[in-house]
């Protein structure tokens, strides 16, 4: 196969990709499901993650011999995408997370239930405030678990002799500490809990959070697309002085920034998701995704920030959908490291790629 026959495939393989996500985000749809999920016990729809499971999100990532349909990571970010351009609440980019790490284990069982989107598995690695590695120290506390109260267990990756292993903490034996989220969701600190040993996982956590980063910047990426999309519509909408307010200069210099802001993360986002389907170096893989998830947490927050006042004083109420973007914007900006760590991480990345 050529290369342009070859990149003609991967284009429909992103187009299908996106195609199927309508099952679960409509392009252009109303956000009224995201509404009435928001500050439930769960904090997303059990039904709608387990379609996610049906379509082989969850397992989007995974080679087909275990059990998933064997993707890369452009089509994995344009998924992501999607689901940021629909705010949707279900926990995709966790749910993949866990699944790298069953396999990467050999639990056949609980990562078959995982895949089909029967039960959740939360992965609790983060032993620090702002971090991207999962340092394993044996019963350290855990934080910072995205959807914890709907997950059945917890995947805790445990340094043992030298090498990383990998224990499930049932969700019966977890003692949480449960925080509200600004768009409605919650996270938790898990406190203390027996578990079993499943078994090794060698590098696999650094990639998988790797991946799971970039995801995340794909997620921020729709959600600034949507918030840009909703500003454009109202200033071509909204009358001031007898004309829409969009044709006044000062606002159409504004939108341009912001258009410029969406355009340069989509070309990191893309770009790092190319790098790490091009089998990269470690140090190059790692710099691409902190450059990408520098950029889309910083772009998002200067997005959805402006769409808020570009929409003026209807855009502060909570009944207008444009404060929905901000808010997902402000909790996922920090998730899976923030800006300012992201851009110390893609230094010392750089630093390390020989020349």
């Amino acid at each position: 196969m050529t290369e342009a026959e070859l990149h003609a495939t991967r284009l429909e393989s992103v187009r299908m990709i996106r195609d199927s996500a309508a099952a679960v985000s409509p392009p252009g749809g109303d956000l009224r499901r995201i509404r009435a999920l928001r500050f439930t016990e769960a904090g997303h729809d059990p039904a709608v993650f387990r379609q996610m499971g049906e379509l082989g999100w969850i397992g989007l990532r995974l080679p087909e011999d275990a059990g998933g349909i064997g993707l890369g990571m452009v089509e994995c970010c344009a998924l992501a995408e999607e689901m940021g351009r629909g705010l949707v609440p279900e926990p995709l980019i966790q749910a993949q997370l866990s699944a790298a790490l069953l396999a990467a284990a050999g639990d056949t069982d609980l990562l078959e239930a995982l895949l089909a989107g029967k039960t959740y598995i939360a992965t609790a690695w983060q032993e620090a405030p702002d971090a991207l590695d999962a340092p394993g120290s044996p019963g350290a506390f855990r934080l910072f678990i995205p959807s914890a109260r709907a997950a059945s267990g917890f995947l805790l990756p445990v340094r043992e002799a030298g090498a990383m292993t990998l224990h499930l903490l049932p969700a019966e034996a977890a003692s949480l500490e449960v925080l509200r989220l600004q768009d409605g969701g919650h996270t938790a600190h898990l406190l203390t809990g027996a578990s079993r040993r499943i078994g090794p996982i060698g590098d696999a956590a650094a990639r998988a959070l790797d991946e799971a980063g970039l995801a995340t910047a794909a997620y921020l990426l729709g959600t600034m697309e949507r918030a840009f999309a909703m500003t454009l519509d109202y200033l071509r909408a909204r009358q001031q002085f007898g004309r829409p307010i969009g044709s006044f200069q000062a606002l159409q210099h504004r939108a341009v920034d912001l258009r410029i802001a969406i355009a340069l993360t989509r070309a990191s986002v893309e770009a790092a998701a190319m790098t790490i389907d091009g089998a990269q170096a470690s140090a190059e893989c790692q710099a691409a995704v902190s450059r990408a998830k520098a950029r889309a947490a910083e772009a998002a927050l200067l997005v959805t920030r402006a769409a808020v006042q570009l929409h003026g004083a209807i855009g502060y109420t909570d009944e207008y959908d444009i404060g929905l973007c901000m808010r997902k914007a402000i909790v996922l900006a920090n998730a899976f490291g923030s800006a300012a760590l992201h851009r110390h991480r893609f230094m010392a990345a750089r630093a390390a790629i020989p020349e």
